[in-house]
């Protein structure tokens, strides 16, 4: 069954994005030219111009160094350790478009404005990135600004801007491609889900005013699909 499900999402997505003027294609539908895999996580190319992307399951049988039984503390930090796969290019006051589908159970989300692209997030040893020294040791939505993907929905359903305002529910569609759009601006956040908006928020002046875009797997157990993921960029415009 779930082997027919894939196929037809994949079958699905076979006629090209119709091109669209100012924007700029961010995932060109055949490699990861232009990105950045960031954590244990596997991003492949499947026909059609999808992106999948879930967890490598290292030493499935004994996944814990120290062997059985682990504390509730140890597996938490397990199953939470995230993935991410970051452009190597960075924006700033931008409109961006992307299409996802999820199953349910499954957690991701998008990534704006996070210079740390998730160091402390994927468990990276500081030596890594001693530019970061006088970062705030967490996730990339306390850093930047994460917008959420997620079913079934939490208190900070699809379309919330992660800890800070959350979506309403209802918008997104299960089973079923969703389309998520993000406006970033200078002084404000605004998301759509499936063309209807979701949540926004005035632009926090601690925060990164510019970075790159990362599209998220949550946990150990995520898996999730994205096409026609492109940007227009929009020096000079505010949110109205």
């Amino acid at each position: 069954m779930k082997a027919r499900v894939l196929s037809c999402l994949l079958s699905c997505s076979l006629m090209p994005a119709a091109e669209h003027p100012g924007w700029k294609t961010l995932f060109n539908g055949e490699d990861l030219q232009g990105w950045e895999v960031r954590g244990k996580g596997v991003w492949s190319v499947m026909p059609g111009g999808v992106l999948v992307g879930h967890r490598i399951q290292e030493n499935a049988a004994a996944p814990f160094p120290s062997g059985w039984p682990v504390t509730q503390a140890q597996y938490k930090s397990w199953l939470y350790q995230q993935a991410w796969l970051y452009t190597k290019e960075q924006f700033e006051q931008f409109d961006l478009y992307l299409e996802y589908w999820l199953p349910r159970g499954c957690n991701s989300g998008v990534s704006i404005r996070d210079l740390s692209r998730a160091h402390f997030a994927i468990g990276e040893a500081d030596a890594d990135r001693p530019d970061l020294a006088g970062f705030r040791k967490t996730t990339p939505a306390h850093i930047g600004y994460e917008i959420q993907i997620i079913d079934p929905p939490d208190r900070f359903p699809t379309g919330s801007i992660y800890g800070l305002v959350p979506a309403k529910f209802g918008l997104q569609k299960a089973g079923e491609w969703n389309t998520l759009e993000i406006e970033s601006r200078s002084d404000a956040i605004r998301v759509r889900v499936n063309g209807q908006l979701a949540a926004e928020t005035a632009a926090d002046p601690q925060r990164p005013a510019r970075g790159p875009i990362g599209l998220q797997l949550h946990d150990q157990f995520t898996f999730i699909l994205f096409r026609d993921i492109r940007i227009k960029e929009r020096a000079g415009f505010t949110i109205e």
